[in-house]
């Protein structure tokens, strides 16, 4: 049967390929893109790509972009549709378009059990598990390689971001943070909550504030990159 192992970028389903290259098994990398990954991930993907040597399936389907002109609208706490339509939508039509496919998702021994995202339409196998690998050993996987990720696998502009996290955008990726107040003039909608905490609502106003010379709270700034909502990382 055809194996493919659920590939986000991040830290677990990166140690599932390097896992699985290991032990010489055959397989391919399923992503799901949205066109408004941070350059860093599609860096680190074409890393982990090079390493392991398989095929990079892309499924076809339409951008954040493409979905934000669709609805008018953008994505955020009250209308979380990315996840659905940009991650899993475009999964399931691969694995129904091809049938028996074992689906190799990140889900580590020290996590609790969870069940498949995609119902029946795939069998799910877990490397991590099956070889009794906790965060400790992930980690320590990835590093032997030198593929430890270090930032987000959602998009840029995720409405479940933290506040250090929209920081760390302006300051690195203002082309894409300019993208995302551009949505936002467009559709008269902000990603942010407005009870999300004291900080402005609108990109153009947090940016501001950030030109200003204000930043986050200390423990936020100093939040290790890679400790992201895990909203996309499928």
């Amino acid at each position: 049967m055809k194996k493919v192992v659920a590939f986000s970028g991040g830290k677990d389903s990166t140690a599932v390929a390097l896992l699985l290259h290991e032990r010489g098994e055959d397989f391919d990398l399923l992503f799901t893109p949205t066109g408004n990954e941070l350059p860093e991930l599609i860096g680190h993907i074409d890393r982990v790509v090079a390493k392991v040597g398989k095929r990079l399936i892309l499924p076809p389907n339409r951008s954040l972009a493409d979905w934000i002109d669709h609805f008018e609208a953008l994505p955020n706490n009250r209308q979380r549709w990315c996840t659905r339509l940009i991650k899993i939508a475009p999964c399931i039509a691969y694995l129904k378009a091809n049938p028996g496919t074992v689906l190799c998702v990140g889900l580590r021994a020290d996590e609790d059990t969870r069940q498949g995202l995609y119902g029946e339409h795939a069998t799910y196998r877990y490397p991590l598990r099956e070889a009794g690998m906790d965060l400790k050993a992930v980690l320590a996987l990835c590093d032997r390689f030198d593929l430890r990720p270090k930032f987000r696998t959602d998009c840029a502009v995720c409405p479940y971001q933290r506040l250090a996290e929209w920081f760390w955008l302006w300051r690195d990726h203002l082309g894409l943070w300019m993208q995302g107040e551009a949505w936002e003039a467009k559709t008269s909608h902000t990603f942010r909550s407005p009870s999300r905490d004291t900080w402005p609502t609108a990109m153009k106003d947090l940016r501001a504030r950030f030109e200003a010379g204000d930043v986050p709270d200390r423990s936020l700034k100093n939040m290790a990159r890679d400790q992201a909502c895990r909203v996309c990382s499928l």
